[in-house]
């Protein structure tokens, strides 16, 4: 269902002075009623679930600068609150959410700014204006029905409630058959990881600087009966999920700096992005970003708030040059007890993405991402040749080989953050070993 502009603005004048809020974190919230930013309501024929996509515009939101970074917007359906959608873009935007089960019948979606968790430069200033929602309804018996019903709501990690650090903005399920049925596989992109792996290591071992979880994966049969469920808790460990659901949706806390969940907390604050279909052949997880360009801007933004972006930032420092700096690399194999790097060459100058440090090498199989910081004034467009070379690991003993069988894709930013059309593209059956030749392949 499609709701205009000028439907909303005059659904908010009829409900101006109307507001309030929930509880922030378990507490009790003081703030004076504020009018709802829009209100909009939709007929349902049929139980579904329901997915707002929401086109919102905030000129003042910056997402890179201390006080100002976003707006964030109470979201109820029949005022029960369903989530917090913090406007993490600034200008125009779409930002796609799950508000979750519905009956048969009239609904009504309110949108307010919640005045405790707004930057503090924008707060009751109006600076966030809704301007199109579009309600799709999921229903029982459509071929997405299973996963979109399934899909984990996520409650934010204690300390960062009020903070504009590690968000979860996008959400992704993959599908594999079971011998009883189907499991549903999903993984979030959080904007950051405050624990864990600094900066440098992060894009020269993933890429990015984003934080992609595998949160919560559920197994049913052919009458979409539950027949088992996990999540990835603290230390990595696979756990079961034995805790509450709000309609069959799982709810989990996020409880460790590094984005680990379990099934029970303490935070009522929490984020449902719109689980999306994605099928990871032959790529790596990074694609979901590429999908979601607008990802790297926020990546970007968020480091630069938090001082780890710092020209010719040497590695080993847990900060990077700009984002936009690097050329970005993402190859297949089987690494196996070996360690890998790829280097660029510009000019007569062969550059790593290990960049010296044995611990930034690529220690894992499958399909797999790097990045190269680019000297000076170099562009990716300089770059004349590709390497992919195998080095030993301290903590294992060769037994074989690593082998790599394709180069995916090359390509570099451009100025809105935005990923560039790949430059370089090679399959085949490469063996590597330690102390042996590299792989070279030219650019053409």
């Amino acid at each position: 269902m499609n709701y205009s502009c000028e439907a909303l603005i005059a659904t908010c004048l009829l409900v101006a002075g109307c507001g309030g809020g929930g509880a922030v974190g378990g507490g009790a919230r003081a703030a004076a009623p504020i009018a709802p930013i829009a209100r909009i309501t939709f007929e349902s024929v049929a139980a579904a679930e329901a997915i707002a996509a929401i086109t919102v515009r905030c000129d003042a939101c910056a997402w890179d600068q201390a006080g100002s970074e976003a707006v964030v917007i109470n979201i109820k359906l029949d005022d029960l609150e369903v989530q917090r959608l913090p406007v993490v873009r600034s200008g125009l935007a779409e930002y796609r959410v799950l508000l979750g089960p519905v009956a048969a019948g009239s609904h009504t979606v309110t949108f307010d700014e919640d005045p405790e968790l707004t930057a503090a430069s924008l707060r009751g200033k109006s600076a966030a204006v809704v301007e199109n929602v579009q309600v799709e309804q999921v229903a029982g018996t459509a071929a997405n029905f299973l996963p979109v019903s399934l899909a984990p709501i996520i409650h934010a990690r204690p300390n960062t409630v009020g903070r504009f650090t590690d968000v979860p903005v996008a959400m992704w399920y993959e599908i594999e058959p079971s011998s009883k049925g189907t499991r549903y596989r999903y993984s979030v992109i959080f904007t950051n990881e405050d624990g864990g792996t600094p900066a440098d290591r992060l894009m020269a071992t993933w890429g990015r600087t984003t934080d992609i979880e595998y949160l919560y994966s559920v197994e049913v049969d052919r009458s979409g009966a539950i027949l088992s469920e996990d999540m990835q808790g603290p230390d990595h460990e696979i756990l079961p999920f034995k805790g509450r659901r709000f309609g069959r949706h799982p709810l989990l806390w996020v409880s460790t700096e590094n984005n680990m969940v379990l099934d029970s907390g303490a935070t009522s604050v929490r984020y449902a992005p719109a689980p999306m279909p994605f099928t990871l052949a032959e790529v790596s997880r990074e694609v979901v970003m590429d999908a979601n360009a607008w990802t790297y801007e926020v990546m970007a933004k968020e480091l630069k708030r938090e001082g780890k972006i710092v020209p010719d930032s040497p590695p080993g420092a847990g900060t990077i040059p700009d984002p936009r700096r690097y050329a970005y690399l993402e190859g297949c194999g089987v690494a196996g007890n070996n360690a890998l790097t790829f280097s660029v060459r510009v000019g007569d100058q062969w550059l790593s993405s290990d960049r010296g440090v044995a611990e930034y090498r690529i220690t894992r199989d499958g399909c797999f991402r790097a990045a190269v910081p680019l000297p000076g004034r170099s562009e990716a467009r300089d770059i004349r040749a590709v390497r992919v070379q195998a080095f030993a690991r301290k903590d294992k003993s060769s037994t074989g080989p690593a082998r790599f069988t394709r180069l995916n894709t090359l390509f570099a930013l451009d100025e809105r953050f935005v990923p560039g059309r790949g430059m370089l593209r090679w399959e085949g059956s490469a063996e590597l070993t330690p102390g042996g030749p590299p792989l070279e392949i030219p650019v053409p």
